[in-house]
This record gives C-alpha cells, structure tokens and sequence, in this order.
C-alpha cells in the first residue's frame, strides 16, 4: 500500500498535486468560471440569504476553516466565525434560525463535530489517508472550501476578476505543488541540521499565512513530539517575543501579498533580539537580511498562497519524526477519528 515511499505519511504527502485535482475535478469550470458543488446546489439561495457562516471544526479541520474564513468573507460579504467543536458545545453557543454552520471533518465520524442531522454537503474526493497526522487531506478541505467560496459568490459582479484570479492560481496548482515536491532533499537536510535536537520552535505568519503556522505547529508536535507554537505575527509584541533568542528556532512565513510589509517589520523585531529565523518566502527573494535560511516556494493567488505554503512544513515535521525514531503514521496517544468528547 505504501508503494515506494516508506512511511503512509509520506505517500500522502507525494500525493498531493493528484489529490488536489481530484478534489476540483468536475467542480471547476475555466472556460465559464463556474464551479459547481452539486452537494449545495438546493441550498444555494438559502446560504446566500443568511446573517453569519459558523465554521465548526477540529484540530487540522479547523485550521482550513481558518485559512479560507477571509476569503469567504470577502467574496461573501458574509460574516464567518470559526468555532472549535469542543468549545462550541462547552459554551452552548448562541445560533439563529437564519446562521448557516458549516462542519469540517476529514473522517466523517468525528463525535463532537458530525451531526447525523445535515441538509446537504461536499465531499472533498481527496481518497484514503491512513496516517494520523493529516497532509492532503488539509489541502483538500481548503481547496473545498475555496470552491464554495466561489459558488456563493457566482453572481456578484463586482467579484469577478477576484474569482478569475483565483480560479486561474487553482488550475496551476497541482505543479506548483510538484515544485514544492522538489525541494524535499534539501527540507531533510535543514531537519537534521536545524531541528532535530530542538526541544520548541516557532511558526509565524499573519493574514492568510496564521492558518499555515497553527497547521505547520500543530503537525511538527503531533509527529515529532517537538514542541511548537504557531504565532500571529500581529501578536508578536503582546508577549511571544519574550522567546526569541539566538537560541530559539523560528520559521517566519513571509509571502508577497498585501501584508508583507507588516511581517517584514515582525522580521526586523526577531532579528533585532539575535533571531535567526528560517524564512517561507516565494521565489526570486534570493536574499533577505536576517535571514538564516530561506524557503523559497511559487507565488499563487494570497487566498491559494497557504496550500504552497504548508507543504513544506509538513514535509520537515515528517523528516523530523524519521530523525527522531518515533512511529511516523502513529504516534503516541493519537488516533486517526476522535469519537468521544
């Protein structure tokens, strides 16, 4: 089943640029711009008429509902919230008759999450994924919900060369994806040189790259038993930056898109407290003063950006669990659906 990879993790890792195609396949329309989700099409005018979308999710779900929330809300004009299962139950959660909640889960069975009360659904085609930590099914969910995205947002004009350019950045995904394969020799090397005796690190980013380092921290515990925080780059002052030393290890995100100055100047606070930041950056930034080292990925559409963004980090927390000696597709006290609360 593993084929010539030698661990579940990294075959669905390397299977990536196929699933994110079968995930839009039948979907995605470039000749018309259309994209059609058969799954919501009754309910289309319904989800369009109402006050708020609440995503609610777990874990690596919850992180795909927070890289598209801006997306939606843009392309929407509809308020989102994104709601951790766990806490939405804790809390009993305030919702309308006219709110519309969208549950993310990559199983299906998740218990705090699935209700078997649904009206419609998506499906995101991205097939088998058998190791616990989750990689394409994440690219997966985020691609799906970038599709519904566009599907409400169909008949609003002013929207239209948004979705065009985001549809485009959809069809040159999968060899973007490819690309960013590419880079994996050198990804194992900076694991072993960079990583791999750390007790913590760091992910920053901001804007659409938050999701990436909640996503990236989260993978690089769950397989290596590494500690790791993804951080806000906006926060950074409000306490986080008590951590940075030369000592600390960082992965800063810093993509060209609206915000790239904002995280330049989180760039220039790390460095000026003898950081040594590893910088995600997009390709033809060659060199970046502060810098330790960089990663450099295809530049794509801010909104499609995450899906490139993420892959590289999964591959150095798979890379780091090989280091480490830890079972790669199970680890410790995980499992693959949570069906208790």
């Amino acid at each position: 089943m593993k084929g010539n990879f030698d661990h579940f993790m990294q075959k669905e890792i390397y299977e990536q640029p196929e699933s994110v195609v079968n995930t839009m396949r039948g979907r995605v329309n470039l000749d018309t711009g259309k994209v059609t989700l058969g799954g919501l099409k009754a309910y289309l005018s319904t989800i369009r008429r109402c006050r708020r979308i609440v995503f609610i999710a777990c874990g690596t779900s919850y992180h795909s509902s927070v890289a598209t929330r801006a997306i939606f809300e843009e392309l929407t004009e509809i308020p989102v919230s994104t709601e951790l299962a766990s806490d939405f139950l804790d809390r009993k959660t305030p919702i309308f008759r006219d709110d519309v909640c969208v549950f993310i889960s990559q199983s299906g069975e998740t218990a705090d999450t699935i209700s078997r009360e649904t009206h419609c659904g998506v499906h995101i085609n991205a097939g088998p994924e058998i190791g616990v930590a989750s990689t394409k099914a994440y690219t997966s969910q985020y691609i799906s919900l970038l599709l519904m995205a566009l599907q409400l947002s169909e008949d609003r004009i002013s929207m239209a060369s948004r979705r065009e350019e985001i549809l485009q950045s959809l069809h040159e995904l999968p060899v973007k994806i490819k690309d960013v394969l590419s880079l994996d020799s050198s990804l194992q090397q900076m694991a072993k040189d960079s990583f791999v005796h750390e007790k913590s690190l760091l992910i920053m980013g901001r804007g659409y790259q938050h999701a990436t380092c909640l996503e990236g921290a989260l993978k690089i515990k769950e397989v290596s038993y590494i500690h790791s925080g993804g951080i806000l780059a906006g926060e950074l002052k409000h306490g986080s930056l008590a951590l940075i030393d030369e000592n600390m290890p960082v992965i800063l995100i810093m993509t060209k898109d609206s915000l790239y100055p904002k995280v330049r100047s989180a760039l220039e606070q790390v460095s000026a407290r003898k950081g040594q930041p590893i910088i995600i950056c997009n390709e033809g930034e060659t060199k970046i003063d502060g810098a330790a080292k960089t990663i450099s990925i295809p530049s794509t559409a801010d909104c499609v950006q995450g899906i490139l963004t993420i892959i590289p980090i999964q591959l150095l927390s798979y890379h780091l669990a090989v280091l480490r000696g830890v079972d790669v597709d199970f680890p410790r006290n995980l499992a693959k659906s949570v069906t208790v609360e």
